[in-house]
């Protein structure tokens, strides 16, 4: 995952390093957030790399496997398997997936504030919200504010799709 991370950092910074600027925009301007995503995603990426290193270096005391088949806590262990299994939530990774997908798909013609808002409800449900409704309020509520911010905070127009009155 690290690596992934990295490489989702490199492609943003070339991106934003290759970027044509004009020398009349001022600070922001339109590099001053993919910065910032790049900078966080190199330190979530290092941070990522520190905790395999220390996971792999320090043993986990309730993986330990005692001489008598139980782990520390006192429940049953397979004696043979003590690495960890993890498994992938595939129901919650479709919900993510899925809704960058219609996102990416749709955001012409939706415009941003639904087509984020949209993708804010995918990714809560996929990582289980309780109140569908409420989680879609809070991703129209945040997409408003992105699409205000971007719009008259840094000049930077994002479709507006059917709310702007056309495709």
């Amino acid at each position: 995952m690290p690596l992934l991370i990295i490489a989702l950092a490199t492609y943003l910074l070339v991106g934003m390093l290759t970027m044509t600027v004009p020398d009349s925009v001022a600070f922001p301007g339109p590099r001053f957030f993919p910065a910032i995503i790049t900078a966080v995603l190199y330190i979530l990426a290092l941070a990522d790399i520190f905790a395999v290193i220390r996971k792999h270096r320090t043993p986990d005391t309730l993986q330990t496997v005692e001489s008598s088949g139980t782990y520390r806590d006192g429940d049953p262990a397979a004696a043979a398997h003590d690495d960890v299994i993890t498994r992938v939530d595939i129901r919650s990774l479709a919900w993510a997936v899925g809704g960058f997908l219609f996102f990416a798909l749709t955001l012409e013609y939706l415009g941003w504030v639904i087509g984020a808002g949209l993708l804010f409800w995918c990714v809560a449900r996929g990582f289980g919200a309780k109140n569908p409704l409420m989680a879609l309020i809070v991703g129209l509520t945040v997409s408003s504010l992105a699409y205000i911010a971007f719009d008259m905070g840094l000049g930077l127009n994002l479709p507006s799709g059917i709310l702007g009155g056309g495709f």
